[in-house]
C-alpha cells in the first residue's frame, strides 16, 4: 500500500464510491427509468460499472444503443426526475466518512467536493449529509462553462471558491477519473478502496496511493 506522508491543508473530494455509497440509489434511477420505456434492466454490478462519468454517460451505457436509441432522451430525464425524489433513500456515508472529515475540519483543513453527479443532486447530497464539514460542492454544471471530470474545471473552481492555492492540496477519489482528474489539476491523488473499483482496476489506471479505510487519511 502507497500512503502520503506529507501533511495535505487542503482535500478535494469525489463524492459517489468516495465519500457515499450511493450505488443502490442509483441503480434503482436507472432502472426505474428503463422499466418506463420498456427497455431491460441492469444489475447492481452493472450500473457500478457505469457510474463515475456524470448522468448522461451512466445512461449511455444503460440504454440499449446509448444516445442513438430514439428513447434516450426521455429515459435520461425520467432518471433525473426519479432520483433527485429517491437520492437518499438507501445512500449512506461509509463507515468512518463523517469522523474523518469531522477530525480533518478539526485540525483546521479545508474540504471540498467536486463530483459529475449534476450540481442540484451533489448540493443536496452534501447539505443533508456533510452540512457541518464540506464547505463546497460543485457538480456537473457545464452550461456555466465549468467541464466535467476528468477536467480540472472543478477542481479550480472548487479551489478558487475555498480562497485556497493548489499548494497543500491533496485529491480523493475512487475511480480512474478521478485520478486523470487529480492528474490535470496538478494535484496528489489518494485513491480510495472501499468504493465503486477494485485495488486491481485503480493500480492498472495509474493509483499511487491508496487507502483502505477513511482513518488513514488522517495520516496522510
Amino acid at each position: 500500500m502507497h500512503t502520503a506522508n506529507e501533511f495535505f491543508s487542503t482535500y478535494i473530494f469525489d463524492l459517489d464510491g468516495t465519500l457515499l455509497d450511493t450505488l443502490g440509489d442509483l441503480a434503482a434511477a436507472v432502472n426505474h427509468a428503463l422499466r418506463c420505456h420498456g427497455m431491460p434492466e441492469r444489475t447492481v454490478d452493472e450500473v457500478r460499472c457505469f457510474v463515475g462519468n456524470g448522468v448522461r454517460r451512466l445512461m449511455q451505457r444503460a440504454v440499449p444503443q446509448g444516445e442513438e436509441n430514439p428513447l434516450f432522451p426521455q429515459a435520461l430525464e425520467a432518471f433525473r426526475t426519479y432520483y433527485l425524489e429517491h437520492q437518499m433513500d438507501t445512500t449512506r456515508p461509509y463507515p468512518g466518512i463523517e469522523e474523518m472529515l469531522h477530525q480533518l475540519r478539526g485540525r483546521g483543513c479545508r474540504v471540498a467536493v467536486v463530483s459529475n453527479k449534476f450540481q442540484t443532486a451533489t448540493e443536496q447530497l452534501c447539505r443533508h449529509f456533510f452540512a457541518d464539514t464540506i464547505e463546497v460542492a460543485i457538480g456537473e454544471n457545464e452550461a456555466a462553462g465549468i467541464h466535467r471530470k476528468p477536467a480540472p474545471d472543478t477542481v479550480i473552481e472548487a479551489l478558487r471558491r475555498l480562497g485556497v492555492t493548489a499548494e497543500g492540496a491533496v485529491y480523493v477519489g475512487d475511480s480512474d477519473v478521478d485520478i486523470l482528474t487529480a492528474r490535470n489539476a496538478q494535484l496528489p491523488c489518494i485513491s480510495v478502496l472501499w468504493g465503486f473499483r477494485s485495488r486491481h482496476f485503480l493500480l492498472q489506471h495509474g493509483a499511487t496511493r491508496l487507502v483502505d479505510n477513511p482513518h488513514q487519511l488522517l495520516n496522510s
